[in-house]
């Protein structure tokens, strides 16, 4: 029945989808580029085709249910993806170059096989994030409320390659239309046989359940999230041990992003090569980028990683608000990461290394646009006193640090600090980043280092003028 309503385009032969000898036989030479995809060739990326999207719903201006995902191409064919086994599907994932779409960009194959051990009595669980707490962030939840079926058919999969029991999906709490709609397909996949007892027909049993947040950020780390799914408080936990091997309930576990599980069907089926013809070596595949801020059109938008900055911001969302000479500063990758400055901006390609490379990040692909009428010095103030709202006080120097990160943002905002101050707060960043137990630490050091390392004048200009009103 399943297949008869799924549309016929997509029972193709994968190798239409591969574009490697064409790109090949025009002489495009990896070995001359470092950073030519070795599969295509290119060494410029961008402009991705329909019909090379994962999500076509991102919008939701077609049926979010089980019809319109037949439709669309889901649960095509799931059964057989299912009985090729684990070692086949994470080399898939593996050949895909597939990273973790999260935020630390961890390859996605590799993690999926920490769990490939003998099984030793214990369930095995697959956990979901979809808390989505980054400022900024808004990607996850389109999943969520346009192509749930993508996600539970992802879960299905990702949880025969690991031999797990179940999937948890932890959502945010504030995401209520994301809960139904992804309920509501939940208990359609559950009626047509697509998971739970035999999922799919393949014998293979397996169980999916939603469980809703508070709201808490800090529970976007893996294993607070796993804490607070227990129903404890949400705190990191030390490692090792390491969810794969002490996990939620204490059994093997592997905590991942919404995006990463909900793309890996269609990996599977158009094969992990054409995924990996996406993008720059070791920046692999499609992304979806989310785009707020001062541009014409803010819009989440799925596109081929190492797009350029400048292109992905003119091409999909209108351009800068009063033009790109009226930019000041780009956040790329939500507000954990350190902003850039324009000069930096005009070049910048949207990819793990390339932003790396600039000292920033790409994160969650969280693109926040500042013009000059922006008040940076403000905006990354907000950050601290976020992240010292956020922190859940375990560690001493996030605890302490970010209470001073917010003390002394707030006086820098008006000019009421001494220059020698902003050496005092750098090495503050500097005590609190890497020596925590959890990344929030390092969230909450580096918008303060960014904005250091690239508005230091602006800093100083500001506190000259107030010590001038003072002596006025």
């Amino acid at each position: 029945m399943l297949r008869s309503l799924t549309s016929k385009r997509f029972a193709q032969p994968v190798a239409r989808h591969i574009r490697t000898l064409p790109a090949l036989s025009r002489g495009l030479a990896t070995e001359a580029d470092p950073n030519a995809n070795p599969i295509t060739g290119k060494t410029t990326f961008g402009s991705l085709s329909d019909e090379d999207r994962i999500f076509t719903n991102v919008y939701l201006k077609h049926d979010f249910r089980l019809k319109g995902a037949l439709k669309r191409g889901d649960w095509y064919k799931t059964k057989e993806l299912v009985l090729k086994g684990t070692d086949w599907i994470i080399q898939e994932m593996k050949e895909s170059g597939l990273r973790g779409r999260g935020g630390a960009g961890f390859p996605s194959g590799l993690k999926w096989s920490f769990m490939n051990k003998p099984l030793d009595g214990r369930p095995r669980y697959l956990v979901i994030n979809a808390d989505e707490g980054e400022p900024g962030t808004c990607k996850d939840r389109e999943i969520l409320r346009g192509d749930p079926h993508k996600l539970i058919e992802g879960c299905l999969i990702a949880g025969s390659a690991m031999k797990a029991n179940a999937a948890y999906i932890y959502i945010r709490g504030e995401f209520y239309q994301e809960a139904s709609h992804l309920q509501e397909a939940i208990n359609e996949a559950y009626a047509a046989g697509l998971i739970g007892k035999n999922a799919c027909g393949s014998g293979y049993d397996f169980d999916v359940y939603i469980h809703r947040g508070a709201g808490a950020y800090i529970c976007g780390e893996e294993t607070s999230l796993i804490e607070s799914i227990e129903g404890k408080q949400g705190k990191p936990r030390l490692k090792p041990p390491f969810p794969a091997d002490v996990g939620l309930f204490g059994c093997p576990t592997t905590v991942t992003n919404v995006e990463t599980v909900a793309v890996a069907p269609t990996i599977l089926r158009r094969g992990g090569s054409w995924f990996a013809s996406f993008g720059r070596p070791r920046n692999s595949g499609t992304k979806l980028f989310c785009v707020s801020g001062h541009v014409n059109n803010p819009c989440t938008v799925e596109e081929e990683m190492s797009i350029p900055l400048k292109e992905l911001i003119e091409k999909h969302c209108g351009g800068v608000r009063g033009g790109w000479d009226n930019l000041l500063a780009i956040i790329p990758g939500g507000c954990s990461v350190p902003l850039l400055p324009k000069s930096i901006c005009d070049d910048v390609l949207m990819d793990f290394d390339a932003l790396r490379d600039v000292n920033s990040g790409l994160g969650t692909a969280a693109v926040i646009v500042m013009d000059k009428s922006t008040d940076v010095v403000r905006a990354i103030s907000r950050f601290s006193k976020f992240y010292r709202h956020e922190s859940c006080g375990q560690c001493t120097p996030c605890r302490e640090g970010t209470k001073w990160l917010e003390t002394m943002m707030d006086r820098f905002e008006d000019g009421r600090g001494r220059p020698e101050e902003i050496d005092q707060i750098w090495e503050l960043t500097k005590q609190i980043e890497g020596h925590t137990i959890c990344a929030l630490g390092d969230a909450a050091a580096w918008p303060v280092q960014g904005l250091i390392r690239h508005f230091r004048p602006e800093l100083e200009q500001r506190m000259a003028e107030f010590q001038k009103s003072l002596s006025a």
